[in-house]
């Protein structure tokens, strides 16, 4: 059983920055691969970044490539995605999962623990 906990959304103005954090707990969290995802109002949830267990594995959504950065650091159970260059289109709810997929995987459901999401909001 792993527990996910996203913080550090919040509104800021296009062009802008933000690192969101996914705190996970649980004895084997840092064996599970992890992603996040997004999810716009009135849309589906969709892939934006996934990084393997020791980080060496990394994976992003064409909308996130140049802009956005994974990472992990396992001594403190947390994965962190930074968001550069802001735009509204990326105004959604921002949720980490936990995976033991190999590969790239890139569809929910290919995630087994979800967190329930922190709220990034773009302003133009």
């Amino acid at each position: 059983q792993v527990q996910l906990v996203e913080s550090g959304g919040g509104l800021v103005q296009t062009g802008g920055s933000l690192r969101l954090s996914c705190a996970a707990s649980g004895r084997t969290a840092s064996s599970y691969g992890m992603g996040w995802f997004r999810q716009a109002p009135g849309k589906g949830r969709l892939f934006v970044a996934g990084i393997g267990t020791l980080g060496d594995r990394i994976w992003y959504a064409d909308s996130a490539k140049g802009r956005f950065t994974i990472s992990r650091d396992n001594a403190k159970n947390t994965v962190y995605l930074q968001m550069n260059s802001l735009k509204p289109a990326d105004t959604a709810v921002y949720s980490c999962a936990a995976t033991v997929a190999l590969g790239f995987p890139t569809s929910q459901g290919s995630y087994r623990y979800w967190g329930q999401g922190t709220q990034v909001t773009v302003s133009s």
